[in-house]
């Protein structure tokens, strides 16, 4: 099979010491083997997320059990084969999936208990970017910070993968939704998600739309301290993204006790099966049936094919876009 593959490249500076450059190549591996309880995908399209990037600049290596070298973290395909063990799924069908690496592939391994099936309503396309950003979204706003109807959500990062999909289910549960999006050309494109239920505005002056019963964030440490000040009594802030605004910030306890508040933080990339199937069970039955009637959509910006792939990252590096990119296979 032919993969996406990160390989050490020397430098022209051979000076002791000196760091390999990590860059992306096709390169031919053998064919995979589904294992017991795993199913066997001709994979046709693969979402690019911000880890993939940062595993291939060596700072995010891929969890025990996943290929060390083949980045690519959601997947949508057809099953061409099983492993024994396999109860719900067969040859044929169309499944898509979280996995911990390997996704930018023309096969992949992939459990039974973590896959879900392909709504008939939506593309390769659409498929191969939902899973991660809408596991991820879910996750972060259902599981851990129990969003109900009613409530006032501010979604920050709100263009990106994860952040359009987490308005759209915010907005699908009853919720309120601000998002916060710094190019105003895209403002509207989040707002049309939801008419009327989402309010695309400039992240500097997020904090004039609050309180906030529920917080996502997905920019960084920067926006902590704003976020704190802004939330409701017995208000929730989700951390799963530190890209845009660093890692490290000091808070105010007492603000926090104050407003008797919760701050979680969170991946779903290192999680065990059990907890992963979990994530997949919950969106199969809460987030799926809106894919089918048209309620949530992915916006795909771009695809790439597998031989595009690092003009694919380039795109996704440039930042300024709306949804998720894809590589097709």
């Amino acid at each position: 099979m032919r993969a996406a593959t990160i390989v050490e490249v020397p430098s022209a500076e051979q000076t002791p010491g000196h760091t390999p450059a990590r860059v992306l190549q096709i390169v031919e591996h053998p064919d995979l083997v589904p294992s017991a309880g795993e199913l066997l995908i001709r994979v046709c399209a693969a979402g690019l997320n911000n880890a993939d990037r940062m595993q291939i600049l060596g700072f995010y290596p891929a969890p025990p059990g996943s290929p060390p070298d083949i980045p690519g973290l959601e997947l949508a395909g057809q099953v061409i084969g099983v492993g024994t063990d396999v109860f719900r799924f067969k040859v044929g069908d169309k499944v898509m999936a979280v996995v911990g690496g390997g996704a930018l592939a023309e096969l992949a391994v992939v459990h039974e208990r973590t896959a879900m099936p392909v709504p008939a309503t939506m593309s390769w396309e659409a498929a191969g970017g939902f899973p991660e950003a809408f596991t991820t979204a879910h996750d972060a706003l259902v599981t851990q910070c129990a969003l109900t109807s009613g409530e006032r959500v501010c979604v920050h990062g709100a263009a990106g993968g994860v952040g359009v999909a987490a308005v759209q289910i915010a907005a699908s549960m009853g919720a309120t939704v601000v998002a916060t999006v710094r190019d105003p050309a895209i403002r509207p494109m989040v707002e049309g998600l939801a008419p009327g239920r989402i309010t695309a505005v400039n992240p500097a002056n997020f904090t004039e739309h609050g309180p906030f019963d529920v917080i996502l964030e997905l920019v960084g440490a920067s926006n902590l301290a704003a976020n704190i000040a802004s939330l409701n009594l017995g208000g929730r802030i989700s951390i799963i993204g530190v890209g845009g605004g660093g890692s490290k910030t000091e808070i105010d306890l007492l603000a926090l006790m104050g407003r008797r508040a919760t701050i979680h933080g969170s991946t779903l990339r290192s999680r065990p099966l059990e907890q992963k199937a979990d994530a997949a069970r919950r969106v199969e039955t809460q987030v799926l049936p809106h894919i089918r009637s048209g309620l949530v959509s992915v916006p795909v910006i771009a695809a790439f094919s597998l031989d595009e792939v690092v003009q694919a990252y380039e795109r996704f590096s440039a930042g300024a876009k709306f949804g998720k990119i894809v590589v097709t296979m």
